[in-house]
């Protein structure tokens, strides 16, 4: 088995890398002076597994270029199978027409990887389930609910807190965290008036004197759960934190969140840890390194990754 990581999380990779006790493979992924990217893999892959590390965070584009020009070095160099392991899908946001001859972006960028040469595909929290079937390749799309209840478990009193969904459409994954822990589920009824602008319109369910935790699989701008906390609060919940899998925080998000009245938000090292995100004190993060680690070590070994969430 071999691993080979971009540039897009180091850190990520390094760590994926000791949970397996499997060095990266020595590898070059340089720039020329007009930004093109060039790849060399230093060591002989003929023949091996090997497992490609690299989130399509941003520079979106960049990281996404990386990937494809490493898979092809990989198939060119004659690697058995070459596995994308990708623990931020970018542009999984735009999984559908939502206007007028708009593009559908995930299904053009999971093409690209497919044709670059990858086998097959090991991601974590896909934004919309049905990504997995833009891929016509086997995918596994890995539940960061685990992890999260673990934390959720080692610094709150499960007897005390409510899990809440900050939009409709993240129901399931709340309720797939708050059956974990045994708490009551609320819901933040919400709209949004244009792309990256929400509005809290109402609160499904009791949350006078709760310990409030908003469930959702990527924050942005922060907008979003600033508004849910301030209405949850409104509502008279005790404190409001937030568990998110993917911290993009674009723009003036950590400075948002910095001045919000979120206890706290948790989010995982899918995604590379900026300076702005190191200095927001109610900012801190879980690993999700063993878990892909795992998942990867059950897939060179043809075991059952399902298995790892019953």
């Amino acid at each position: 088995m071999k691993l080979v990581t971009g540039n897009s999380n180091p850190q990520l990779a390094k760590a994926v890398s000791k949970y397996l006790n499997n060095p990266l493979t020595d590898s070059s992924v340089t720039k020329f002076a007009d930004k093109e990217i060039f790849v060399e893999i230093k060591e002989n892959v003929r023949g091996e597994d090997v497992f490609v590390l690299q989130s399509t965070s941003y520079p979106a584009n960049d990281n996404l270029m990386e990937l494809l020009i490493i898979i092809d070095a990989l198939r060119r160099a004659s690697a058995r199978r070459i596995t994308a392991v990708i623990p931020y899908f970018g542009y999984a946001r735009q999984d559908r027409k939502s206007a007028s001859r708009s593009p559908i972006s995930a299904k053009l960028v999971a093409n690209l990887i497919t044709e670059a040469g990858a086998n097959r595909i090991l991601t974590l929290d896909l934004h919309a389930q049905q990504i997995q079937g833009f891929f016509d390749l086997p995918t596994d799309n890995l539940p960061s609910a685990p992890v999260m209840v673990r934390d959720i478990n080692a610094h709150y009193d499960p007897k005390n807190v409510m899990i809440v969904s900050p939009d409709v459409g993240g129901v399931l994954r709340a309720r797939n965290v708050a059956r974990r822990i045994g708490a009551n589920l609320a819901i933040v009824d919400k709209r949004r008036p244009k792309a990256g602008v929400s509005e809290v319109m109402n609160i499904i369910g009791d949350v006078e004197g709760q310990s409030c935790i908003l469930i959702d699989d990527i924050v942005d701008s922060g907008g979003t759960l600033c508004n849910a906390a301030e209405a949850l609060l409104d509502q008279g919940a005790k404190e409001v934190s937030a568990y998110i899998t993917h911290g993009v925080l674009s723009g003036s998000a950590c400075e948002r969140i910095g001045n919000s009245k979120l206890k706290e938000l948790v989010v995982s090292d899918s995604i590379f840890e900026t300076d702005e995100e190191k200095a927001t004190a109610n900012i801190r993060r879980f690993s999700i390194a063993p878990l892909i680690g795992e998942a990867i070590a059950r897939t060179a070994a043809e075991q059952s990754v399902s298995s790892l969430f019953d």
